[in-house]
């Protein structure tokens, strides 16, 4: 929806996008919150995902699919969200809000050591496919399609 209010038209990968980051974002905390705090979770998950989406285009990263942009932003968001928000009547433990600011230090300390693994094992992987088979098409390649020029068929019908 916020891109829709900023470039002032929908777009349905626009609201894919943003049900993917809300979707993204409870998946940590869905077992420890009530349907409300899903909602804000999900609704800032968006706001959160957007941004991030416009941080990277600006620095005009290459990325695919927005993986990070919204899958790492929105999953981050939810980790933390669920040591803030838990509440032992759902998930057996309470989170900031309900008196228990342990839950959201063991939160952080956990997505610190997700992202670190996320990031080192990217790289890793990232190194051994460009020295193996090369990490990126050539400019020709990507211009005319990957779907013709890797795949040799259109997806035309």
């Amino acid at each position: 929806m916020l891109t829709s209010w900023y470039y002032g038209k929908p777009s349905s990968l626009s609201m894919i996008s943003g049900t993917i980051a809300g979707l993204g974002a409870i998946t940590p905390a869905a077992g420890f919150v009530g349907p409300m705090v899903a909602f804000i979770i999900g609704t800032v998950s968006g706001i959160i995902c957007y941004y991030a989406l416009v941080f990277r285009l600006a620095r005009q990263w290459d990325e695919s699919l927005d993986a990070w942009a919204i899958h790492g932003s929105g999953g981050l968001w939810g980790t933390l969200a669920a040591g803030i928000f838990a509440t032992a009547a759902i998930g057996g433990v309470n989170g900031l809000i309900a008196g228990n600011p342990q839950q959201l230090i063991t939160q952080a300390g956990a997505a610190f050591v997700i992202l670190a693994y996320s990031f080192i094992g990217t790289w890793i992987l990232a190194l051994a496919i460009d020295k193996i088979i090369g990490l990126r098409v050539k400019e020709e390649e990507e211009y005319v399609g990957l779907d013709i020029s890797q795949h040799g068929e259109s997806s035309r019908a």
